[in-house]
Protein backbone atom coordinates (compact mmCIF):
# COMPACT_ATOMS: atom_id res chain seq x y z
CA UNK A 1 0.00 0.00 0.00
CA UNK A 2 1.03 3.19 -1.24
CA UNK A 3 -0.15 6.52 0.85
CA UNK A 4 0.85 10.36 -0.01
CA UNK A 5 0.19 11.95 3.04
CA UNK A 6 -0.03 15.97 3.99
CA UNK A 7 1.32 18.00 6.99
CA UNK A 8 -2.07 20.63 6.66
CA UNK A 9 -4.66 21.28 4.26
CA UNK A 10 -3.33 22.96 1.62
CA UNK A 11 -4.83 24.60 -1.71
CA UNK A 12 -3.32 23.62 -4.58
CA UNK A 13 -6.35 23.36 -7.14
CA UNK A 14 -4.08 24.94 -10.92
CA UNK A 15 -0.80 23.49 -9.47
CA UNK A 16 1.65 21.96 -11.93
CA UNK A 17 3.11 18.30 -9.85
CA UNK A 18 6.31 17.50 -11.18
CA UNK A 19 8.19 14.21 -11.01
CA UNK A 20 11.65 13.96 -10.05
CA UNK A 21 12.44 10.31 -8.90
CA UNK A 22 15.60 9.26 -9.52
CA UNK A 23 16.20 7.38 -13.60
CA UNK A 24 18.88 7.04 -16.14
CA UNK A 25 21.53 10.18 -15.66
CA UNK A 26 19.55 10.76 -11.99
CA UNK A 27 18.27 14.17 -13.92
CA UNK A 28 14.81 14.50 -12.02
CA UNK A 29 16.83 14.59 -8.35
CA UNK A 30 19.33 16.96 -9.82
CA UNK A 31 16.91 19.25 -11.08
CA UNK A 32 14.39 18.69 -8.12
CA UNK A 33 16.04 18.92 -5.87
CA UNK A 34 18.10 22.52 -7.11
CA UNK A 35 14.32 24.38 -7.58
CA UNK A 36 13.29 23.20 -4.19
CA UNK A 37 16.81 24.57 -2.75
CA UNK A 38 16.01 27.97 -5.21
CA UNK A 39 12.69 28.83 -4.69
CA UNK A 40 13.27 28.02 -1.28
CA UNK A 41 9.72 25.37 -1.37
CA UNK A 42 8.21 24.39 1.99
CA UNK A 43 7.51 21.07 2.87
CA UNK A 44 3.97 19.98 3.09
CA UNK A 45 3.85 16.26 2.96
CA UNK A 46 5.43 13.04 2.64
CA UNK A 47 4.95 9.53 -0.09
CA UNK A 48 5.24 6.30 2.47
CA UNK A 49 5.02 2.36 1.50
CA UNK A 50 6.10 -0.78 3.39
CA UNK A 51 7.53 -1.41 -0.11
CA UNK A 52 10.02 1.51 0.52
CA UNK A 53 13.09 0.67 1.93
CA UNK A 54 12.88 1.12 5.46
CA UNK A 55 15.08 4.31 5.97
CA UNK A 56 15.19 8.25 7.02
CA UNK A 57 16.74 11.26 5.13
CA UNK A 58 18.51 13.39 7.36
CA UNK A 59 18.98 16.78 6.68
CA UNK A 60 20.17 19.54 8.88
CA UNK A 61 20.43 17.41 11.61
CA UNK A 62 16.15 16.22 10.74
CA UNK A 63 15.01 13.23 10.34
CA UNK A 64 13.16 12.95 7.40
CA UNK A 65 11.03 10.89 4.68
CA UNK A 66 13.37 10.26 1.96
CA UNK A 67 10.11 10.22 -0.24
CA UNK A 68 9.09 13.72 -0.09
CA UNK A 69 6.17 16.99 -1.45
CA UNK A 70 7.49 20.59 -2.03
CA UNK A 71 4.89 23.48 -3.19
CA UNK A 72 5.94 26.95 -4.37
CA UNK A 73 3.10 29.47 -4.32
CA UNK A 74 4.86 31.87 -6.97
CA UNK A 75 4.47 29.36 -9.73
CA UNK A 76 2.14 27.04 -8.61
CA UNK A 77 4.63 24.17 -8.13
CA UNK A 78 4.93 20.74 -6.49
CA UNK A 79 7.77 18.61 -6.61
CA UNK A 80 7.23 14.79 -5.66
CA UNK A 81 11.14 13.57 -5.10
CA UNK A 82 12.61 10.73 -3.72
CA UNK A 83 15.94 9.76 -2.25
CA UNK A 84 15.97 5.96 -3.17
CA UNK A 85 15.25 4.28 -6.68
CA UNK A 86 11.30 3.35 -6.63
CA UNK A 87 11.16 -0.23 -6.37
CA UNK A 88 9.87 -1.85 -9.81
CA UNK A 89 7.09 -3.93 -7.97
CA UNK A 90 5.83 0.08 -6.90
CA UNK A 91 5.41 1.65 -9.88
CA UNK A 92 1.70 0.80 -11.05
CA UNK A 93 0.65 1.36 -7.00
CA UNK A 94 2.68 4.80 -6.88
CA UNK A 95 1.30 6.06 -10.19
CA UNK A 96 -2.04 5.18 -8.91
CA UNK A 97 -1.91 7.17 -5.68
CA UNK A 98 -0.21 10.02 -7.70
CA UNK A 99 -3.11 10.27 -9.73
CA UNK A 100 -5.44 9.79 -7.13
CA UNK A 101 -3.69 12.56 -5.29
CA UNK A 102 -3.68 15.01 -8.40
CA UNK A 103 -7.73 14.71 -8.85
CA UNK A 104 -8.32 15.24 -5.08
CA UNK A 105 -6.80 18.56 -5.22
CA UNK A 106 -7.36 20.20 -8.85
CA UNK A 107 -3.86 19.97 -9.73
CA UNK A 108 -3.61 20.91 -13.31
CA UNK A 109 -1.18 19.05 -14.89
CA UNK A 110 2.10 16.49 -14.18
CA UNK A 111 5.81 16.85 -15.93
CA UNK A 112 8.17 14.36 -14.89
CA UNK A 113 11.59 15.00 -15.67
CA UNK A 114 13.74 12.01 -16.82
CA UNK A 115 17.14 10.59 -18.54
CA UNK A 116 16.92 9.09 -22.30
CA UNK A 117 20.58 7.08 -22.18
CA UNK A 118 22.37 7.63 -25.47
CA UNK A 119 26.17 7.50 -26.16
CA UNK A 120 26.76 10.80 -27.14
CA UNK A 121 24.28 13.35 -25.36
CA UNK A 122 23.44 16.64 -26.81
CA UNK A 123 22.15 19.69 -25.38
CA UNK A 124 18.49 19.42 -26.99
CA UNK A 125 15.55 18.40 -24.27
CA UNK A 126 12.71 16.69 -25.85
CA UNK A 127 9.25 16.01 -24.25
CA UNK A 128 6.32 13.07 -25.19
CA UNK A 129 3.05 13.69 -24.13
CA UNK A 130 -0.62 12.74 -25.29
CA UNK A 131 -1.76 16.40 -25.51
CA UNK A 132 -1.64 17.49 -28.97
CA UNK A 133 -1.67 21.40 -27.86
CA UNK A 134 1.61 20.52 -25.45
CA UNK A 135 3.14 19.19 -28.28
CA UNK A 136 1.94 22.10 -30.42
CA UNK A 137 3.37 24.54 -27.45
CA UNK A 138 6.94 22.95 -27.41
CA UNK A 139 7.22 22.77 -31.22
CA UNK A 140 6.76 26.77 -31.06
CA UNK A 141 8.76 27.21 -28.35
CA UNK A 142 11.98 25.20 -29.85
CA UNK A 143 11.58 22.01 -27.81
CA UNK A 144 11.99 18.67 -29.91
CA UNK A 145 9.25 16.21 -29.26
CA UNK A 146 9.78 12.19 -29.45
CA UNK A 147 7.78 10.69 -32.29
CA UNK A 148 9.09 7.05 -32.30
CA UNK A 149 10.64 5.23 -28.49
CA UNK A 150 9.93 4.25 -25.26
CA UNK A 151 10.07 6.11 -22.05
CA UNK A 152 9.95 3.74 -18.82
CA UNK A 153 8.96 3.72 -14.78
CA UNK A 154 6.57 6.07 -13.15
CA UNK A 155 6.66 9.36 -15.55
CA UNK A 156 5.59 6.96 -18.26
CA UNK A 157 2.30 5.32 -15.81
CA UNK A 158 1.36 9.11 -15.43
CA UNK A 159 1.46 10.04 -18.91
CA UNK A 160 -0.38 6.88 -20.31
CA UNK A 161 -3.17 7.69 -17.30
CA UNK A 162 -3.41 11.19 -16.99
CA UNK A 163 -5.71 11.51 -20.13
CA UNK A 164 -8.43 9.41 -18.74
CA UNK A 165 -8.87 12.07 -15.50
CA UNK A 166 -8.64 15.13 -18.04
CA UNK A 167 -4.77 16.51 -16.45
CA UNK A 168 -2.41 17.40 -18.88
CA UNK A 169 0.91 15.53 -18.49
CA UNK A 170 4.37 15.06 -20.18
CA UNK A 171 7.75 13.85 -19.92
CA UNK A 172 10.49 16.13 -20.32
CA UNK A 173 13.82 13.95 -21.07
CA UNK A 174 17.56 14.84 -21.31
CA UNK A 175 19.89 12.49 -23.73
CA UNK A 176 22.44 11.34 -20.65
CA UNK A 177 25.18 9.04 -20.91
CA UNK A 178 24.01 6.27 -18.40
CA UNK A 179 27.92 5.82 -17.03
CA UNK A 180 27.65 9.42 -15.99
CA UNK A 181 26.47 12.10 -13.38
CA UNK A 182 26.63 15.15 -14.74
CA UNK A 183 25.27 18.83 -13.60
CA UNK A 184 24.48 20.01 -17.06
CA UNK A 185 21.60 17.10 -17.48
CA UNK A 186 19.80 18.87 -15.01
CA UNK A 187 20.62 22.37 -16.27
CA UNK A 188 19.10 21.62 -19.48
CA UNK A 189 16.22 19.93 -17.90
CA UNK A 190 15.40 23.16 -16.42
CA UNK A 191 15.93 25.52 -19.05
CA UNK A 192 13.46 23.09 -20.83
CA UNK A 193 10.98 23.77 -17.90
CA UNK A 194 11.23 27.58 -17.80
CA UNK A 195 10.46 27.70 -21.31
CA UNK A 196 7.47 24.97 -20.97
CA UNK A 197 5.93 26.38 -17.60
CA UNK A 198 7.15 30.15 -17.84
CA UNK A 199 9.33 29.88 -15.25
CA UNK A 200 12.50 31.88 -14.09
CA UNK A 201 14.59 29.64 -12.10
CA UNK A 202 18.01 30.97 -11.88
CA UNK A 203 20.97 28.34 -12.57
CA UNK A 204 23.95 29.72 -11.39
CA UNK A 205 24.28 27.54 -8.60
CA UNK A 206 23.34 24.01 -10.43
CA UNK A 207 26.65 22.26 -10.37
CA UNK A 208 27.65 22.58 -6.88
CA UNK A 209 23.81 21.33 -5.14
CA UNK A 210 24.04 18.45 -8.34
CA UNK A 211 27.14 16.75 -7.07
CA UNK A 212 25.47 17.30 -3.47
CA UNK A 213 22.47 15.50 -4.85
CA UNK A 214 24.62 12.96 -6.20
CA UNK A 215 26.01 11.92 -3.01
CA UNK A 216 23.04 11.58 -1.04
CA UNK A 217 21.59 9.13 -3.58
CA UNK A 218 24.29 6.82 -3.66
CA UNK A 219 24.66 6.61 -0.12
CA UNK A 220 20.83 6.12 0.45
CA UNK A 221 21.41 3.11 -2.67
CA UNK A 222 24.53 1.60 -0.55
CA UNK A 223 22.38 1.35 2.50
CA UNK A 224 19.34 -0.07 0.43
CA UNK A 225 21.65 -2.67 -0.57
CA UNK A 226 22.75 -3.76 3.09
CA UNK A 227 18.88 -3.52 3.98
CA UNK A 228 17.10 -6.87 4.43
CA UNK A 229 16.49 -9.38 1.22
CA UNK A 230 13.52 -7.75 -0.28
CA UNK A 231 14.66 -3.68 -0.16
CA UNK A 232 18.26 -4.70 -1.37
CA UNK A 233 16.22 -7.13 -4.45
CA UNK A 234 14.40 -4.06 -5.50
CA UNK A 235 16.96 -1.36 -5.51
CA UNK A 236 19.25 -4.26 -7.87
CA UNK A 237 15.86 -4.56 -10.27
CA UNK A 238 15.77 -0.45 -11.08
CA UNK A 239 18.85 0.85 -9.49
CA UNK A 240 22.24 0.28 -10.69
CA UNK A 241 21.83 -0.16 -14.48
CA UNK A 242 20.26 3.25 -14.34
CA UNK A 243 23.39 4.78 -12.52
CA UNK A 244 27.15 5.69 -13.00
Amino acid sequence: MIEIKTFKNCNLKGYTLIDAFPGAGLVGPMAGSYIIEKLKMEYIGYIDSDAFPPIAAIHFGIPMFPARIYKDDKYKLLIAISEFVIPANSVYALSREILAFVRKYGIRSIISIGGMPTAKPSDNVYITSPDKAVIAKASKLGVKTISEGVVAGVGAMLMTNSKQFDVMSMNLLVEVNPQIMDPKYAEIAIKGLNKIIDTNIDLGDLEEEAKIVESKIRDTLKKMKESPEHYDKAAEATGPSMYA
